[in-house]
């Protein structure tokens, strides 16, 4: 008869199973993991930029020629993030000449305290006479569409600002509509500054300048040319000097083509 395995060989045979079993989880781990970073750093600027293609989506679905409409910008710092209030508001005039609001628009960030990560959450919130989806929304209260909806969490840095030259304005409370605004976003690691605040590296900020009024009239800068006395005289008529006038009616030499 054949004889079995004796104790020492089954003890060793699962000990040496066990090793190759926690190397090949060990290196399953690792890639797995490194799978993981390359993914969060393709996705990393997805959803910023989604949240800046919505924003700038509200803008022009509000914002029109010749339409009573309102933007207010508010910026301040909340935990020490920088945080920002973006307040869209289209009114109307009915028939007893009262103002109404016809649809209002915000955008705003608020620190999150439910959650454990030390950040803020990103909030939308439409109201208003016009509805945003006439199916969903046909049957909901006034309170109910009123509600702020959280966008994103996560966020380290949330920033509207109006360009105004060289410069930024970080409100914005004019009846008049600005030129365009500057929305940055980021949730990368913030350091802490010189002044207590936080703020993320430069190179980490998504930012992107929307512009309100398309249909405005753009006034471009032309740059007048320094002309020499000769381009002056040509564009003027008159004769050249003789070195110029020689040098234009000199022909040109031809180049041999070798075949």
């Amino acid at each position: 008869m054949r004889s079995g395995f004796s104790l020492a060989e089954v003890i060793m045979a699962l000990t040496i199973g066990a090793m190759v079993l926690v190397a090949v989880l060990g290196i399953y781990g690792r890639a797995e993991r490194s799978a993981a970073a390359v993914t969060r750093k393709l996705n990393s600027p997805r959803l910023p930029s989604e949240v800046l293609q919505r924003i700038a989506e509200d803008l022009d679905g509000i914002i029109s020629t010749g339409s009573d409409t309102k933007i207010t910008i508010e910026n301040k710092f909340d935990h020490g993030f920088p945080t920002a209030r973006l307040t869209i508001t289209k009114t109307f005039y009915n028939s007893r000449n009262q103002e109404q609001i016809f649809e209002k628009i915000i955008w705003q960030s608020n620190y999150d305290f439910e959650s454990g990560i030390d950040g803020l959450v990103l909030y939308r919130s439409h109201s208003g006479i016009a509805l945003e989806d006439k199916l969903l929304d046909k049957n909901k209260d006034d309170w109910e569409r009123e509600l702020f909806v959280p966008i994103c969490g996560g966020v380290t840095f949330f920033r509207v600002r109006v360009p105004r030259g060289e410069t930024f304005l970080d409100r914005w409370t004019s009846s008049s509509l600005p030129g365009g605004i500057e929305v940055a976003i980021s949730s990368a690691e913030p350091f802490k500054t010189v002044s207590g605040t936080l703020d993320v590296p430069d190179e980490e900020k998504i930012t992107r300048t929307i512009a309100i009024d398309r249909t405005r009239k753009i006034r471009f800068a032309v740059e007048k040319k320094e002309y020499g006395l000769d381009e002056e005289k040509e564009e003027a008529g008159e004769p050249l000097s003789d070195d110029k006038a020689g040098s234009l009616n000199m022909p040109k030499k031809t180049r041999e083509i070798k075949r």
